[in-house]
């Protein structure tokens, strides 16, 4: 059973937001500084990646584990909710097969495409790593 009120929960939820999460705005940090630019929530792609490297045809997705359905199994963001599980399995996986569409979408474009998880950013040196080979190769 939900804990919060309906009106609660509405009120909660209507924080969530699409673009300029904390985990994303330390990746646009990390990548700003390792001296690459790039462009945000490019529009004219599937999916809006978002952080877009047009001249490189590369584009790279900061996921929530929550929303997104972190596949890794030791990641402890990526639970089910235990409240609503009617409503919340068939909307995370929805999210998860709509990512796979997505990155699809842009493979067959041409785009080379990464995907930084929420829970990755704790090893910031890392995913450093991961993103200079990602745009370097």
């Amino acid at each position: 059973m939900d804990t919060l009120t309906p009106i609660e929960r509405s009120e909660r939820m209507s924080h969530v937001r699409g673009k300029g999460s904390a985990a994303e705005l330390r990746v646009r940090s990390l990548v700003h500084r390792m001296g690459y630019r790039f462009r945000l929530h490019g529009a004219k792609l599937p999916g809006k990646p978002d952080l877009v490297f047009a001249s490189r045809r590369k584009a790279i997705f900061v996921h929530g584990c929550f929303w997104h359905r972190h596949p890794d199994p030791n990641c402890r963001l990526a639970r089910l909710p235990k409240s609503r599980q009617d409503f919340w399995v068939p909307k995370l996986t929805g999210n998860r097969e709509r990512d796979v569409r997505t990155q699809r979408a842009l493979e067959s474009l041409g785009w080379k495409v990464l995907v930084i998880w929420e829970c990755g950013l704790r090893d910031e040196a890392s995913v450093e790593n991961e993103i200079r080979t990602f745009l370097d190769s």
